[in-house]
């Protein structure tokens, strides 16, 4: 039963990226399907059109496999390295930069999500 759940999970998640990608070719939106599909899913969340719930064991159950996508994209650095090699310090430097920004933008989002979950925990 549970693989059925996460099935349909990864389905609904899959129905809102299928979604984005059909509004991008149609409509010539400047953004790939995929980010589309995000917004939609985010926006369906923000109006409560569906629960947390009906999505979370899917996504995290893509989330554990993710890593697994980045493969080939290290397989086609590591086949074309004359891509790193004029400015591959220059990109380096970029995205170690672009990291550091990144978990420091994450911890504080999630410090504040926290605070104001306890803030409202305590006027309850």
């Amino acid at each position: 039963m549970n693989i059925l759940r996460i099935l349909a999970q990864i389905a609904i998640l899959f129905a809102f990226s299928f979604i984005g990608g059909l509004l991008h070719t149609y409509l010539h939106i400047p953004l790939p399907g995929s980010i589309i599909g995000l917004i939609l899913l985010f926006l369906a969340l923000c109006a409560n059109v569906f629960s947390v719930k009906w999505i979370n064991q899917g996504a995290g159950f893509l989330l554990a496999f993710l890593p697994f996508l980045f493969i080939p994209t290290l397989i086609g650095v590591i086949n074309y390295p004359e891509l790193l090699s004029n400015k591959g310090f220059l990109l380096l430097i970029v995205v170690v930069i672009s990291t550091i920004i990144t978990i420091g933008a994450a911890g504080r989002a999630s410090q504040y999500s926290e605070n104001k979950s306890k803030r409202r925990q305590e006027e309850k």
